[in-house]
Parts: C-alpha cells; structure tokens; sequence
C-alpha cells in the first residue's frame, strides 16, 4: 500500500455525469487527501451517488478528470483502482458461507487459497464475525451481513474504501454502534473513506469533512461544526436542520451590527464584513435553533421575540420547541431535556425567544 506519495490522493476535476438528455452531475470539483473520512451528503437525486460511482469506476464520467495520485483514471475499469465498494445492500452471495464471502475479492485476484483464507480469517476476526464463518449469510443479523461486507472489502488491503448509504439498513441502535465502528476502523487502518448518506447525524459524526450536493453540484465542502455553524448558502442552512432563517431589510445599528426588521419582528447581528450589506437590502439571518433560550418575560438584554409554543418534540433528551411569532414567522429552539423540563411550555403559551446578537450571522444575497 503506497504510503509516501504526494499532493492530494484523488482529484474530482469539473466532473458531469449526463445520461441522455438529464444532467446528474455538472461541473463538480474537489479533492481528497489519504486518510481522510469524507462524506457525500445531499437530498434524494442531488447526485451523490453518482458521483461515488464514478469514483468506483462503475460510471464514465461525460466532462472532467478524476484522478488517482495524479494518474487520470476515468477509463480504469472497477478493480484497476484499488478502491472496493461497499453496497447499501451489502451484495453478499447467498449461496456462498460468510468465509467463502470474505475470500471472494481475493479469489478473483487469484490469490492462492491457503493466502486467502489466512487473510479472510484475519478480518473476519478484527471484525468479531470468525465465529459465523461457516454459517450462510442469510441466517446473520443485519450489522453481521453488513461485517461481513466490510472484511470482504478490507481483505483487499485497499487505498481507498467506498461506501453507500452503508447504516440506511440498520436499526437506529445499531446504526449508532456502526458509526462508532466505522470511525474506529478508518483511524486503526490509515485508508481513505469515501461514504454516502443522507444522514446528517451519520456525516457529521464520522466524516473529516462533508461535501453537501444539490442538484448536481457542490453546495459546501467543510468539517462538519462548520458547516453547521456556517452554511454558505440558504440550501445548506435549510438542508443541515437545526437552524432558523429571518428574512428582512437591513439598517445600520451601529458598533459594528446591523438591524433586521421583517414579519418575525426586529434583531441584531454583526455586520458581516464581505459581502457588503448597506441600508435597505434585503437579508436573510440566520440562528442556530440550539442557540435561543426560552424566557417568560423581557430582560431587555440581546434579541428579544414575542411568540407563542406551537407544540413541543422529545427525542431522547434533547427537546425542540416550535414557536410561532405574532407575525406568523415558524422559529425553533432546540435545548436538551434538563434544561426545560421544569419549565411550562404549554401550546398557545406566550414567551419570549432571546439570542445573543453574536449568535447569528449574514447569508450571502
């Protein structure tokens, strides 16, 4: 496995995807350096899968380069790139034993068979599924299956490990017990992941950085605190959850800060120092919902909403409240359980939503 090469490890170079008439991918660019954990992320159609695809080599790109420690691979036939795919489906033979499973890649390489049954045991082992090796894989447990194809895949000794919506066919349980371990396998071997979801949870606890797609093409790549913490643009925003958007028209408020007056009421926010935003354009503000505190009565200190409790959502300990301002304007506020269970917060009840004006931030026009 080559360790000592440099410059980035894959280049994604102003790749599109057409079939037909219907453009799946247009113009997309970035690159991924060895070891690092990254995750497409992007609504239904966005394009993320194809995008893995062409990485895979399951697909020819119609426009661009992908390219492999600088060697352009995009005729490379699937097993000439050293970077096997893990199937949301796992695509494991149902006539084949789990070892006879794992040995399958290596077969096809024609590695002798006393090799790959060392080697296919030796992961089949790191991953806690030795003792099935015999079973067939239709009497294994949905996370067993899903062990089997990763050490089918690792028994390879890749560069790079491609995956597709790999925990969309587990229970929420073990869904979370699966990020631990795909997290613990990507920082034990060193390789490169590349991984699909649609999952915000699954991206944002596992990968390095996030590539958020729509229709297409690239929305923002960055780690995930600052993708949450800074959308680029209204799509992110909206598409990652957990934030609220204020639209309205701007004026100086001195000090550094802008006001912003529209239906959900007034607020102030420091002014952003590009783009320039004078008097009189129109904004849309964003605050993240876990940054508002709920309060029955005005303090006269930072941005301070008249609303009421529309209904409140439990989900484990953490609690998000829907509110409505008196000029219609749906706001959320996400706080955990202790620290609102003691408070009422009954529908139709009046409060008050208050922030922080640092806490929110400008999205560009």
């Amino acid at each position: 496995m080559t360790t000592t090469k440099a410059g980035p490890m894959l280049e994604i170079d102003r790749v599109a995807k057409r079939y037909g008439g219907t453009l799946a991918v247009a113009e997309v660019s970035f690159t991924i350096g060895k070891g690092e954990f990254i995750a497409l992320m992007g609504p239904s159609g966005c394009g993320k899968t194809t995008t893995l695809r062409m990485i895979a080599g399951l697909d020819t790109p119609s426009e661009g380069e992908i390219r492999l420690w600088g060697r352009r691979i995009n005729e490379d036939a699937p097993w000439e790139r050293d970077a096997p795919l893990v199937w949301q489906n796992y695509a494991l033979f149902p006539f084949l034993s789990v070892v006879k499973n794992v040995e399958f890649g290596l077969k096809q390489r024609r590695v002798p068979a006393a090799e790959r049954r060392k080697k296919a045991m030796e992961w089949m082992e790191r991953l806690g599924i030795a003792g099935f090796a015999e079973r067939g894989v239709d009497q294994l447990s949905g996370g067993q299956r899903q062990r089997v194809a990763l050490a089918r895949a690792l028994a390879l000794e890749p560069e790079m490990l491609l995956l597709d919506e790999p925990l969309s066919a587990l229970d929420p349980h073990l869904r979370v017990r699966m990020q631990s371990e795909l997290v613990r396998l990507h920082r034990e071997l060193g390789i490169t992941f590349v991984c699909v979801t649609h999952s915000h949870s699954e991206a944002f606890a596992m990968a390095d950085r996030v590539v958020i797609m729509s229709e297409g093409r690239v929305q923002q790549i960055g780690a995930p605190r600052e993708i949450y913490r800074r959308a680029s643009n209204r799509f992110v925003a909206e598409f990652v959850g957990g934030n609220n958007l204020f639209s309205g028209t701007a004026s100086s408020a001195g000090n550094g800060a802008l006001r912003v007056e529209g239906p959900f009421g007034a607020a102030l926010a420091p002014r952003p120092s590009e783009p320039a935003i004078h008097d009189g354009a129109a904004v849309t503000l964003v605050v993240a919902a876990d940054r508002i505190d709920i309060a029955s009565a005005r303090s006269g200190i930072g941005n301070e909403i008249d609303a009421r409790v529309v209904t409140l959502e439990v989900v484990g300990s953490s609690a998000t409240v829907f509110l409505e301002t008196a000029g219609g304007v749906d706001l959320r506020v996400q706080r955990s359980l202790h620290e609102i269970e003691n408070t009422p917060l009954n529908p139709g009840q009046a409060v008050i939503a208050r922030w922080s004006q640092d806490e929110g931030y400008f999205l560009p026009a």
